[in-house]
């Protein structure tokens, strides 16, 4: 990949603005009406959280993921146990359909052993279930636990049958024959499955364990089916672990550059280096809250270690993808929970990604970072409450101008109109009372001039529509804020193009 290149190299389902695409070969741009973000788009027209054992969740499916972990003693690094557990507590929101055991940071040959740290988190989430499913008003688990519906608790068992080893070796010059793993054979599996909705993979630690399943792939399948293969999956990465951390550590050892290199435009590839720093530091920074509201909550809080670097850096990867109504994960650049990114080159300088190390895209991400983890950390504690009691607080559900809901909706008003914003019919199922606040979010969108919203911190705002916006968009984000204990906040997305 050189500058220069023409064409559009990003995965099927992702758009950039036109004046923000940088390099990009042809080839992709015939086949973006093959990706599947309108059923992403479509499972995020739902609750975040239920008012009740009464409301029905018909068809409205988790986003499918799974976790690939370096996960370790938490005398080693207990940051990936942190994650695990946040994840476990938030379980009704993925369908989890793998738990990988691999290589990272934490280890360049992995202990056989190791889903053994995952067991304990599942064993420790089966004592809390029975409290966790009473927030959903949930009574038992289904036989068939496939295609799950958010709001939906999986059973222990059904975690435990999707726990495995991946690969036991770090780095590109392993990828090839003797490297399979179950791990791997899952991914392929899981990616071969009748199921529309994409794979999220989640790299904790190295992405290597795909490597291999990719390989595998390509030496047993047509160019046809390996690229229905590379297009069902999406891959977020927590910087780059297929390697060591050690200053001056090249690339090109590291399996994810291989991947990155040899099917860009095919494997959609988030390269983070901002949002997981900021969760690692923040956490740090505010231990105390972990102690008083995470630790010693339940059965999961008994066994949520202390720091021993920072906290919870793989969390931002599920963040990403969580339907909290924020953002469509299919579009890196709409920024949310789990960072900000745009289509650019690398910190290897040679391949491209939807990443956030280079400035200003690193500063957007932190601000975005800044002012969720409030709420982020709110969704957590309160949920770690239900863990220990069986009772806490729950999400307001939002509604913006009628339509109930966390899809984004999108807005084609005449430059110079005002529209007007009504949210007022937004509810909580604790009957709690709510704060609101819209404002525009800085980096998606391609108007970059101040927006105009009268009655930002009410049920209704106006949204002066600037005269010079034709043909241009903005985001908008509505967040609703209960006042029940730990302050729970539901969104809405409101993107708005002015005609020309």
């Amino acid at each position: 990949m050189v500058d220069g290149m023409s064409g559009d190299t990003r995965p099927v389902g992702c758009r950039i603005p036109a004046d923000r695409v940088q390099s990009r070969p042809p080839g992709t741009a015939e086949r973006l009406g093959q990706n599947v973000s309108f059923l992403l788009l479509a499972l995020l027209v739902v609750l975040l959280c239920v008012s009740g054992p009464s409301l029905s969740y018909a068809a409205t499916l988790k986003p499918r993921m799974i976790a690939l972990t370096d996960i370790s003693p938490d005398d080693h690094e207990p940051d990936d146990m942190e994650s695990l557990i946040r994840l476990l507590a938030h379980a009704d929101l993925f369908e989890i359909e793998g738990l990988v055991a691999t290589t990272g940071w934490s280890y360049e040959q992995t202990p056989e052993n190791n889903t053994d740290l995952i067991h304990k988190a599942i064993d420790a989430y089966e004592e809390d279930v029975p409290n966790l499913m009473k927030r959903s008003g949930q009574a038992d688990f289904r036989t068939d636990e496939s295609r799950q519906e958010i709001g939906y608790w999986p059973s222990p068992d059904y975690l435990r049958s999707r726990t495995t080893m991946g690969s036991v070796t770090r780095g590109m010059e392993h990828i090839g024959e003797g490297n399979d793993s179950a791990g791997s054979a899952l991914l392929i599996e899981v990616a071969d499955e009748d199921d529309d909705r994409p794979v999220w993979l989640q790299a904790w630690g190295g992405a290597n364990t795909l490597a291999q399943a990719v390989w595998r792939v390509q030496q047993e399948r047509s160019d046809d089916e390996l690229s229905a293969f590379l297009r069902k999956n999406r891959l977020y990465t927590v910087t780059d672990q297929d390697r060591s951390y050690k200053g001056g550590t090249p690339f090109d050892i590291s399996s994810h550059q291989w991947m990155r290199r040899e099917f860009e435009g095919e494997l959609f590839f988030i390269w983070d280096e901002c949002a997981w720093k900021f969760q690692n530091g923040t956490g740090k920074q505010n231990w105390d809250a972990y102690a008083t509201h995470i630790q010693n909550h339940g059965a999961l809080g008994a066994i949520y270690p202390k720091y021993r670097y920072g906290v919870e850096g793989d969390t931002p990867s599920f963040f990403y993808i969580m339907p909290v109504g924020l953002s469509d994960p299919e579009h890196p650049e709409q920024g949310g929970w789990g960072g900000y990114f745009e289509w650019a080159k690398g910190p290897d300088n040679e391949t491209y990604a939807y990443t956030n190390h280079h400035k200003p895209v690193y500063d957007l991400c932190r601000m975005h970072a800044d002012h969720f983890y409030e709420a982020t950390f709110s969704s957590f504690a309160a949920r770690m409450d239900w863990a220990k009691d069986g009772v806490g607080n729950r999400n307001p559900v939002v509604v913006v101008n009628g339509e109930e809901g966390m899809g984004i909706m999108t807005l084609a008003p005449e430059p110079g109109a005002s529209v007007t914003l009504d949210a007022s019919a937004s509810h909580d199922p604790d009957g709690d009372d709510l704060t609101f606040n819209w404002w525009v979010i800085p980096g998606p969108g391609s108007y970059a001039n101040g927006v105009t919203i009268s009655g930002s911190g009410t049920s209704q705002a106006t949204v002066e529509i600037p005269a010079d916006s034709a043909g241009k968009t903005f985001h908008v984000i509505c967040e609703v804020t209960d006042d029940g204990a730990h302050s729970l906040t539901a969104y809405r997305r409101i993107i708005f193009g002015p005609v020309e």
